[in-house]
């Protein structure tokens, strides 16, 4: 017999009459909390829910979310769903061509849209038709606004709220893949409802927890762990107002867990070291009295004082600087998950540091196996169903019996703890016909402090080469030799320790910095490996025979 879970409206009803006047959202506003309580939230749910209902939408069409994290993001999914909709976020940062691909794949019938760096890709990317519906903020012109909708629509009565069933559509969920169009997942109540339940289990979540939630809610990891955990839990999330605002965000929230991404944790490793470089911290760090306060000192900074738990995931992270943190207090565990295991699936926690490096053991419930090949497989309540709209893609990646293929590679060991080794597709073969996985000597890339970010690429060529960006905070003041002399110890020291085929050419350091915007990484910070491969393929063919080669060397010698 299956497992029943409540509907995230159902947990949202309880604490609602449970501790209807205690503070769930927390919003910033010009530098000014403007604060939610369960039963505001509540009430404005079944007002946006009746809202939707009076535009004439039938049961099961999509309303998509393109917005920057916020409160009225929270409360427009619960509207959705009360209202027996399908929620479809997009990613506030989706070029035009994508916000009109999904548009047009899930057939959304209206869009919320809120906070935005930029106006022209809602813009041009919605057709006409689609209803526009303004969050509270500054944001494209649209047919309605949140305000004037609460306002003229009364709750819809509880008997009307929708009560689906556990294995119906949930929500499409849109990956933001490195290469071609978006694939739309298709996540059930039971995916969701498990996809929260579990982890307040498992992380043994109280009620006076804190959470921040600045990781986009398009991407399902914030969605899961952040906005439906906090439905299943019960407990208070502040927002952030804007990315300059962040770090004093951060600190306000005084947060008791917090998830981030490996480019986040290599961020705020460049800005302590450029406080404190490494060997002024070691020094500190082995005076017994100054140690303490050392570490209270730069967990306060980070506004990670109160965390209890504090997580990386979305990404491989390096177990050299999971080390470094542990040696400054801070003990960050590794989670892992897909949009189609509905968020976390696997976690290393609590926190063991002879486990450090692993993804630790499946969440209760989950089954695992691996294949021979080294692929992780995975069986239970967070599996999604398919792909909308692509059986044949679904019947690729899902057996008979509901086993899903992750795609990642991993080793188990004696105790059932994971470790991701790298993903199945990303193996490249060398021009002598060996097979490389470059996961494994990035991370080895990354034990250099220096480096900021990091992609080892070479497909056909005899051997492979560690393509990095360097951090400018830890890196400031100090000349191109300097770092060189430290990049080669970095260069003999993984090709020591690695098998003859493996060995790097050499490490090419180049000018500028991989993010969203410029297409280089996914929304959730992830490295689109064939973007970067296409970029520096020249570089990396025709860089000089030398252990560190900086970009412009490239060139300058090729032109020569």
């Amino acid at each position: 017999m299956k497992k029943q879970y409540a509907l995230p409206i159902e947990m949202l009803q309880k604490w609602a009459a449970e501790k209807p006047d205690e503070v769930y959202l927390r919003q910033p506003v010009n530098r000014q909390y403007i604060t939610f309580t369960w039963r505001e939230c509540y009430d404005a749910v079944r007002r946006m829910a009746a809202a939707l209902q009076s535009m004439g939408f039938k049961k099961g069409d999509r309303i998509g979310i393109l917005s920057k994290n916020c409160a009225e993001w929270f409360l427009a999914d619960f509207a959705i769903q009360a209202a027996g909709y399908i929620s479809t976020p997009i990613y506030y940062t989706a070029s035009a061509e994508t916000i009109s691909f999904i548009v047009d794949h899930a057939d959304i019938k209206a869009v919320f849209m809120g906070k935005l760096d930029d106006f022209a890709p809602s813009e041009n990317g919605i057709r006409e038709g689609v209803v526009k519906i303004a969050l509270p903020y500054d944001t494209i012109d649209c047919d309605h606004s949140w305000k004037e909708l609460l306002s003229a629509h009364k709750p819809l009565p509880e008997p009307e709220l929708a009560k689906p069933d556990l294995d119906e559509l949930f929500s499409i969920v849109y990956t933001s893949g490195s290469t071609g169009d978006p694939k739309g997942v298709e996540l059930t109540w039971r995916n969701i409802a498990y996809g929260a339940w579990a982890p307040t289990q498992s992380l043994e979540l109280q009620p006076n927890e804190r959470l921040l939630s600045y990781l986009p809610l398009a991407h399902i990891t914030e969605r899961a762990l952040v906005e439906h955990v906090s439905l299943y839990s019960g407990v208070l999330v502040s927002f952030v107002e804007s990315l300059d605002t962040f770090a004093e965000d951060l600190r306000a929230a005084e947060v008791t867990m917090f998830l981030s991404v490996p480019r986040l944790w290599m961020k705020f490793q460049s800005g302590i070291l450029a406080k404190a470089p490494q060997k002024k911290l070691d020094r500190l760090l082995k005076i017994p009295v100054l140690s303490w306060f050392v570490k209270r000192k730069i967990r306060d900074q980070l506004g990670l004082a109160n965390a209890k738990i504090i997580g990386s995931g979305s990404a491989p992270i390096s177990k050299a600087v999971l080390d470094w943190y542990r040696k400054i207090g801070i003990n960050i565990t590794e989670g892992w998950g897909m949009t189609e295991t509905t968020g976390l699936a696997s976690s290393h926690h609590p926190f063991r540091a002879d486990k450090l490096g692993t993804i630790g053991t499946p969440l209760t419930g989950l089954e695992i196996k691996i294949s021979d090949e080294g692929e992780l497989l995975i069986r239970g309540d967070s599996v999604a169903r398919g792909y909308y709209k692509k059986p044949e893609l679904t019947a690729e990646v899902v057996e008979t019996g509901g086993w899903f293929h992750t795609g990642d590679k991993v080793q188990q060991d004696a105790d059932g703890f994971l470790s991701i080794t790298g993903r199945v597709k990303e193996i490249f073969k060398s021009s002598k016909g060996k097979y490389i996985a470059p996961v494994p000597i990035e991370a080895m890339l990354f034990d250099n402090t220096f480096v900021e970010q990091a992609c080892v690429m070479g497909s056909n060529l005899a051997q492979p080469a560690g393509v990095v960006f360097l951090s400018s905070e830890v890196t400031q003041g100090l000349s191109r030799e300097e770092v060189r002399k430290s990049l080669e110890k970095t260069y003999q020291d993984i090709n020591s320790s690695v098998e003859s085929h493996l060995k790097l050419s050499s490490i090419v350091v180049v000018n500028d910095m991989w993010t969203i915007d410029n297409g280089y990484l996914t929304p959730t910070m992830k490295i689109k490996r064939s973007v970067l491969e296409n970029r520096y393929q020249e570089v990396v063919q025709n860089m000089p025979r030398r252990p560190v080669v900086w970009e412009d060397e490239c060139v300058a010698e090729t032109v020569v």
